[in-house]
């Protein structure tokens, strides 16, 4: 397959540059079965799994004998806390438990591959040189994503995926309080994260720690 060519852009929004997106990585195929996995088990592990009931063994009381076994004409009990009776233990509940499992390596790199394949498909893969800001405040980081044309101030929506290779102490200030906007590690993404954001945009060594870790 020909490598896909993709433009650079500036933090004025302008195009700079164009890159060649290794092959290897976007190679234009979505697989969907690896995503399902991946999505599954990403959820799956984030379960807490702490509901919990008490069985008659564990609820209060219940220790006396309700009346005489014989000779009363109702049915025999031997507790107050038998399922049947009210403030009895629960038969069958949910107990605390681990719903985690885990994939191979090969399934994940392959879901995230895919997500960013979905991406580049859909023209929202953005990259950009480099994201050095003036000063490192909200307003100046917000001023770029405008001109980027992926800030989306409504309430509840994270509609942007910043990609980084590596954390800045004064971008991450700038970054934080822009509710639309995500960021992350490219080295550490994940397929889940992708596809949870509307539009992704990596810096161009994010880019590359990224297509690194995935051509192996």
């Amino acid at each position: 397959m020909e490598a896909i060519t993709l433009p650079i852009y500036n933090t004025q929004g302008q195009e700079v540059d164009t890159i060649k997106l290794n092959s290897t990585v976007f190679d234009g195929v979505v697989n969907t079965d690896a995503i399902y996995q991946t999505v599954n088990a990403y959820r799956a592990n984030q379960r807490k799994g702490l509901a919990a009931t008490k069985t008659r063994g564990e609820v209060s009381g219940g220790g006396r004998k309700p009346w005489r076994q014989k000779g009363t004409g109702r049915a025999r009990v031997g507790s107050t806390r038998s399922p049947l009776w009210r403030h009895g233990g629960v038969v069958f509940g949910p107990h605390p438990r681990d719903f985690s499992f885990t994939l191979p390596q090969k399934i994940k790199s392959l879901a995230l591959k895919s997500t960013l394949n979905a991406k580049v498909k859909e023209n929202n893969l953005i990259i950009v040189d480099d994201l050095k800001l003036a000063q490192p405040k909200t307003k100046e980081a917000n001023k770029v994503f405008m001109n980027l044309k992926v800030a989306d101030k409504r309430k509840g929506r994270n509609n942007a995926l910043i990609l980084l290779d590596k954390i800045d102490k004064d971008l991450v200030m700038a970054l934080s309080n822009l509710s639309f906007l995500d960021f992350s590690l490219a080295n550490e993404t994940h397929a889940f994260e992708v596809l949870a954001h509307k539009k992704i945009i990596i810096t161009k060594d994010g880019l590359g720690v990224l297509t690194n870790r995935l051509k192996k």
